[in-house]
């Protein structure tokens, strides 16, 4: 029981270490989770992975942009989304200034962990499968997003 506890414990471990610098747009954990939904803060600030194909964002195509649904600065332009057959929201690249990255290896394996430069949710993981022009794929948690057509 001790091991699976600690394994349910890890996301939470890895969004505290994020969690724990300075960022522009900072709230207690209570007030987090009273200004977003039980899955939003599941994720952006536990650092969770919801199911494939469980965001409607997944599917959204029309032109726009998707922003931080933990504090509305704007991370991807629907230019840069495309269909990754991963089940979730797929960007080449972010705009400018809208992103960071670190190591993750709360799964045991090293990976890329992106995460808001403003309120430092975490959003997702990047990874080098993409297509042109970067070959990067951001894999983006819909319930990290918010989406504004333009």
């Amino acid at each position: 029981m001790q091991r699976r506890s600690l394994l349910l414990a890890l996301p939470a471990l890895l969004a505290t270490h994020v969690l724990g610098a300075t960022f522009e747009v900072s709230h207690a954990d209570a007030e987090w989770q009273t200004l977003l939904t039980d899955r939003q803060y599941k994720v952006l600030r536990l650092a969770w992975t919801e199911g494939p194909n469980t965001s409607p964002l997944t599917y959204e195509y029309r032109k726009g942009t998707f922003s931080c649904a933990g504090c509305a600065l704007p991370l991807f332009s629907s230019d840069t989304k495309f269909e990754s057959g991963t089940g979730w929201p797929s960007f080449w690249q972010p705009l400018n200034n809208a992103v960071e990255t670190q190591p993750d290896t709360s799964m045991g394996v090293t990976r890329t962990e992106v995460h808001c430069r403003r309120c430092g949710g975490h959003l997702g993981h990047l990874f080098t499968d993409g297509p042109p022009p970067t070959g990067l794929r951001y894999c983006i948690n819909g319930a990290a997003l918010k989406f504004a057509k333009s």
